[in-house]
């Protein structure tokens, strides 16, 4: 299968490609800047292109799946995904944005009709928690609610933190009865129960208000991490001004600036989920412990380019283009039991 990394020269782009080349894989890496592409295919020995999204599809005409890595994907995903259906190639990206997901959600017939996957969030975002979602929904067909926590450790990349500061001037996001609402970050604080011990968080947007609710069809989702208390409080008061813009571009220039975990700290570093759902009667609870957050997002990417043949055409999340049982083959993931209370 001949596939591209779009986005090669961004911090998971490239680890992608290094990791694809590891496995024996040959992708095409592909970005906006032919400066910026062309050193990393040099010194991985693959063939590159340049070109803007608006270029995309004559690009793609030969290309039977797309790695998009250039985030935001709030601003470039809709190009890409257009591109995709009209070339008949796959589209996998490593969002964790909310709206991305609904967007793309609502291409499935677009992507049926045209005989491809679209799989958002095919990295840490969302793979872990989604596939565990799926599996307490396996274990309690009735939820009627659930929850998902996550910690990471090693820090984030430029891309990772530009989505960020775009999203701090939004607030939270929850499911209720089926439906998203808007609500403060850390509206809700709970305890989640890691394999490594039980940790305080509190609710933030996570893509899996999206996902999980597509998934699982579990009707009120909140999602969780670890943070300060007084974090919702002074997001209200400062939303007006961090969504200027002026202060967003400020905010991301900075951003760009910082460099994501090396080698050595991704090496040393991990993450960890929990879940919990429940109905009128029963709760089930489950923890997976993965590798970097990083680390766990390439080999996961190229474990879903090696099964997206196989998927039926159409919008997927990751448990439903490969079960809930798929972040239980990555590498380093530990997935403990799941618990009836």
């Amino acid at each position: 299968m001949t596939w591209m990394v779009y986005g090669a020269n961004g911090y998971t782009g490239r680890l992608i490609a290094e990791l694809a080349v590891q496995r024996g894989e040959r992708p095409i890496l592909a970005g906006r800047s032919h400066e910026k592409v062309e050193p990393i295919a040099a010194a991985l020995g693959l063939e590159h292109r340049a070109f803007d999204l608006s270029q995309a599809r004559a690009h793609l005409e030969d290309v039977d799946a797309v790695v998009h890595c250039a985030g935001p994907f709030a601003h470039t995903s809709t190009a890409m995904v257009d591109a995709c259906l009209r070339t008949r190639t796959h589209y996998l990206d490593i969002t964790g944005e909310i709206d991305v997901f609904e967007s793309i959600g609502l291409r499935d017939i677009d992507a049926r009709k045209a005989g491809i996957v679209l799989l958002p969030g095919a990295g840490f975002d969302v793979v872990p928690t989604d596939c565990l979602a799926a599996i307490l929904k396996n274990a309690l067909p009735s939820a009627t609610h659930l929850d998902l926590a996550f910690v990471v450790g090693g820090g984030a990349s430029a891309g990772t933190t530009k989505t960020s500061v775009e999203a701090a001037a939004v607030g939270g996001r929850i499911r209720v009865n089926g439906d998203l609402k808007s609500v403060r970050i850390g509206h809700r604080r709970r305890t989640a129960y890691f394999r490594s011990g039980p940790r305080e968080v509190g609710s933030i947007p996570w893509g899996d208000v999206s996902t999980a609710y597509r998934s699982t069809g579990i009707p009120n989702i909140t999602t969780f991490t670890t943070v300060p208390g007084m974090l919702g409080q002074l997001q209200q008061v400062f939303a007006p001004v961090l969504q200027t813009p002026f202060v967003q571009n400020v905010a991301k220039t900075v951003a760009g600036k910082v460099k994501g975990p090396d080698e050595r700290k991704r090496a040393n570093t991990r993450a960890e989920v929990f879940g919990e759902a429940w109905d009128a009667q029963t709760k089930v609870e489950c923890a997976i412990t993965t590798p970097n957050a990083y680390s766990l997002t390439a080999d996961s990417v190229l474990r879903a380019i090696g099964k997206i043949n196989g998927v039926a055409p159409g919008s997927h999340t990751p448990s439903s283009a490969f079960g809930a049982d798929f972040v239980r083959e990555l590498d380093g993931v530990v997935a403990g039991e799941v618990r009836f209370s």
